[in-house]
């Protein structure tokens, strides 16, 4: 029996090798008919111990090519040999992964192959920039291509699999990991999130060059109380459905592979044992056969939130909540087999979740060649190529945003003949990398004072200060960061090189590890000594162009009053400073927006542009309406904000018609013209507000938008669709409607300075 269950495997193998499609096409019906086919033969083969094992997923913590040392890496080897893992994350490079599938494949009974996961978040060798700050490209295929340039050099290394994107919606700057994501709109989330979908995993996942993805974290993760990450989330059903879900829905729809639940509970239950969102809606509602990874630990954390009291109890509410896969949990590989033989739940439960992961691993095409990934000259070729870094280059110069210019100090004049480059963050190598920088060599990154002295004009002196060190000791992700409160030795000679400049380019905001995971703040403002720093530099000269790079929305309300030139440039990657010194210089044009709203202080938090009206909207009487007593209740910035370095003049908007129903469908039409004298790209956007609902709505709603490039006086016409599902939201009978009546349409360059017309839906 033994011999026919050896040969059954390896003519499965062969026979998904006899029907591999192009790397360039999409699996038709009848291919995917046959992996569902070779995904049930080899569950058949299965014993309940295997089936478990591919519900587990391992931490590389040892050096696979080498001994594992100690008895939990003892025990991880002698599990993997014997075919009980499913799955490991952080084993990088071809060597690794090869050894690992081979400790697999050659001593296991069964030789399914591993999935290798990897934290693939702007890039992998190459670093984008972080998500956030790409987000304000609003180009969605510059963000399929950068997903797909960090595939290729991930798949390159022999991982198959990214935890990325997360999509999570997140009002709050507060929240650390903000930077992670595409901000605090659900529209504009979804767009990129398939964006990203599509470049992670091209046309078909059975390509060398493709990953699979994972959208995270499912979900609310973003709606922390407090902005305080793993913290509890209080959302009623109709938040759940109108701002959070949308962007895992259209992911599902786009085909990601994977999810991703997360650390959160919601209304007292942990999304990770939450049936209602895993299987209800996602599994069974949207109709997605990929399979579910618990975020690090989430199962067993079900402890301490008091909702299970061990291990076996966290094990039975995440599987027969829908978690199929326990990253490092501990919780399956000790109690899932226990459980089915004390008939708590059923064999065919577990087939589920093991015939999910088959599927993912056979679309990959790891059934036909589990080494497929190993090339070794892939690898030499891929990693930080010229390529890469040229689509890096690109990617660093779209995010920036323009946020003040005044008196067009910007950009640089010809006349100015002396630039001085000052700040904590103006010669840092590593702070552009950002955080979650998978294998970016540190201090691998373009620094802004080289980025200047590469694009300066000859016959400009550059020099540079420090000023002040924004933090002491050393910077890594697993420690916090240790600020610098008392150490001034730097102010003079920032001051006096100030003093003698024509102009200061002062660069500062945040340490790479001042956002991320686990980096939450109850402050937005300039840590450290920076805000004394920037208050004398500002005395002595006032013509300082600041360059902010910081994962967060920021409080700026004293550098809006105090300074003539913001750029915001986030942390844009590896070619940060290059990116930085082209706008500086005129060579590129900044077009970004915003994709959060950026707060006159940090006691505005959450803060968002779509909210809601109340009952004591405006300024009625003079206290008793809603408004704060001590600071404006807008945003500094608001979302969808960006200045160019030339003007555009938005016509009149055109509607096809001012009534339409259910089976028609309308056009909003305006035209754009530039009128400066430099070319420019302009981000025409579409906000729409019912009026008149079932629940209360959001005061405007972003529904569109267009990316357009124009010459000087050129113009170009845009138009908008608008139909039934476009106006549709999740309503009070708890089903997605749209509601005949009136509704407000605005397009403009911002959230804010729009033009406004009516239309009606019967």
């Amino acid at each position: 029996m033994k011999k026919n269950i050896i040969l059954f495997v390896v003519g499965v193998a062969l026979s998904l090798n006899a029907c591999k499609v192009s790397s360039q096409s999409k699996k038709t019906p009848q291919q995917e008919k046959n992996i569902e086919q070779k995904v049930d033969s080899v569950l058949a083969l299965m014993t309940l111990e295997e089936k478990v094992g591919q519900m587990v997923q391992y931490n590389g913590s040892w050096d696979v090519t080498g001994p594992a040392t100690g008895t939990t890496n003892e025990k991880k080897l002698q599990r993997l040999k014997n075919g009980l893992v499913g799955s490991m994350l952080n084993v990088v490079s071809v060597e690794s992964t090869r050894e690992a599938q081979r400790l697999t494949m050659e001593n296991s009974r069964l030789k399914i192959p591993l999935i290798f996961g990897y934290d693939v978040i702007h890039g992998y060798k190459t670093m984008f920039p972080v998500p956030l700050g790409e987000t304000a490209s609003w180009d969605m295929i510059l963000a399929e291509k950068t997903a797909a340039a960090a595939a290729r050099e991930t798949a390159a290394s022999g991982v198959h699999w990214t935890f990325a994107p997360m999509m999570d919606i997140s009002r709050d700057a507060r929240w650390g990991r903000i930077m992670e994501g595409a901000g605090e709109d659900p529209f504009l989330n979804a767009e990129i999130a398939v964006a990203r979908v599509k470049g992670f995993q091209g046309s078909d996942l059975a390509s060398e060059k493709t990953i699979a993805a994972c959208a995270k974290h499912f979900a609310g993760y973003g709606f922390a109380e407090a902005g305080r990450d793993y913290n509890t989330v209080n959302i009623g059903v109709h938040e759940l459905h109108n701002t959070i879900l949308p962007p895992f829905k259209a992911a599902a729809k786009a085909g990601v592979a994977t999810f991703m639940n997360s650390f959160n509970e919601i209304d007292g239950v942990p999304a990770t044992s939450s049936s209602y969102l895993q299987r209800e809606l996602l599994k069974d509602g949207w109709a997605w056969d990929g399979f579910i990874v618990s975020d690090w630990g989430s199962i067993s954390e079900m402890i301490p939130h008091g909702i299970a009291r061990n291990k076996k109890e966290a094990a039975l509410l995440a599987v027969k909540g829908g978690s199929d896969m326990d990253m490092e949990g501990g919780a399956y590989e000790s109690s899932l087999e226990s459980l089915v033989e004390e008939d708590k739940i059923s064999e065919t439960l577990l087939d589920d979740s093991v015939r999910r992961i088959l599927r993912v691993k056979f679309q990959l095409g790891l059934f036909d060649d589990p080494y497929k990934y190993c090339d070794e000259s892939f690898e030499e070729t891929e990693l930080y190529s010229e390529e890469n870094q040229d689509l890096a280059l690109e990617a660093a110069k779209k995010s920036i945003v323009l946020l003040k210019n005044e008196n067009e100090i910007l950009p640089i004049k010809n006349s100015v003949k002396s630039i001085a480059v000052i700040g904590p963050l103006a010669d840092d190598k590593d702070s552009p990398l950002g955080n979650w920088r998978a294998q970016a060599e540190a201090n691998s990154a373009v620094s802004v004072l080289e980025g200047v002295k590469n694009y300066a004009p000859k016959n400009v002196q550059i020099n540079y200060a420090e000023g002040v060190k924004l933090s002491t000791g050393e910077r890594s992700f697993l420690k916090p960061l240790s600020l610098n409160q008392t150490d001034k030795s730097g102010f003079e000679q920032a001051i006096n090189l100030a003093k003698t400049s024509d102009l200061v380019v002062l660069v500062v905001g945040e340490d790479a590890y001042q956002t991320g995971e686990g980096r939450s703040q109850t402050d937005v403002g300039f840590l450290g000594l920076q805000d004394e720093l920037m208050a004398e530099i500002q005395k002595v000269n006032p013509n300082v162009v600041m360059i902010l790079m910081n994962g967060r929305p920021m409080d700026l309300t004293w550098s809006d009053e105090n300074f003539p030139a913001i750029l915001e440039t986030w942390l844009l990657g590896s070619q940060h400073g290059n990116a930085v010194a082209e706008v500086l210089f005129g060579k590129h044009n900044p077009s970004g927006k915003l994709p959060v709203s950026f707060p006159r202080n940090v006691g505005q938090e959450p803060l968002y542009y779509n909210q809601k009206s109340t009952g004591r909207p405006n300024a009625n009487a003079e206290v008793t309406y809603s408004h704060y007593t001590d600071s404006d209740r807008d945003a500094l910035f608001p979302f969808g904000f960006g200045l160019s370095y030339t003007d555009f003049e938005y016509g009149k908007i055109q509607l096809s018609k001012n009534k339409f129903s259910a089976s028609e469908e309308i056009t909003a039409s305006i035209e754009v013209k530039n009128t400066g004298d430099m070319a420019g790209e302009e981000v025409v956007q579409l906000y729409i507000r019912d009026l008149f609902a079932s629940i209360t709505r959001p005061i405007k709603e972003l529904k569109g938008f267009e990316k357009i490039s124009l010459q000087p006086g050129e113009s170009k016409t845009v138009s908008f669709t608008i139909d039934a599902e476009l106006l549709s939201y999740f309503g009070g009978d708890k089903k997605w409607v749209t509601d005949p009546g009136k509704f407000q349409l605005f397009i403009g360059g911002n959230s804010v300075d729009l033009q406004q017309i009516e239309f009606e839906y019967e």
